[in-house]
């Protein structure tokens, strides 16, 4: 009887965690595409020069940045169809380190933009650059 009780709990335990990897891997892919389309959307209002409106969602990109560095636990390494390439965990030191720039590249983008000549310039600076060095690092091609 103990044994059935210690297979169910195990069982039912690794259920919820993988349930939880699920969750965390769909979170993380969640922000991801978030930023992209926020990316998307600064590059269109600078356009517009809606100046205001494009840091306040510059400063959402740099949040998303943040909360990404706890959704790469262990357990969530493959499977749900993540894109992450395993490098990740191999170099998790630098790619948090990726991520925490990321951010503070919003940051100081959002602080500077007003000031700038060349918005395009600005952006592939601060924000697409940051972008296009994880996706060539650290997520697998599509």
């Amino acid at each position: 009887m103990m044994f059935i009780v210690a297979l169910s709990f195990s069982f039912n335990s690794n259920v919820l965690s993988e349930e939880k990897a699920k969750d965390i891997i769909k979170k993380r892919k969640s922000l991801f595409s978030q930023n992209y389309k926020l990316a998307k959307r600064i590059s269109i209002l600078l356009n517009e020069v809606e100046i205001e409106d494009s840091k306040k969602l510059m400063l959402s990109m740099s949040d998303n940045y943040l909360e990404l560095l706890n959704l790469f636990p262990e357990n969530t390494k493959e499977g749900h169809g993540t894109e992450a390439l395993p490098i990740i965990w191999e170099e998790k030191d630098e790619f948090n380190a990726l991520m925490k720039k990321s951010s503070d590249q919003m940051i100081k983008l959002a602080s500077i933009i007003e000031d700038q000549d060349d918005f395009r310039a600005a952006l592939k600076q601060y924000m697409w650059s940051s972008c296009k060095a994880c996706h060539s690092r650290y997520r697998a091609p599509h």
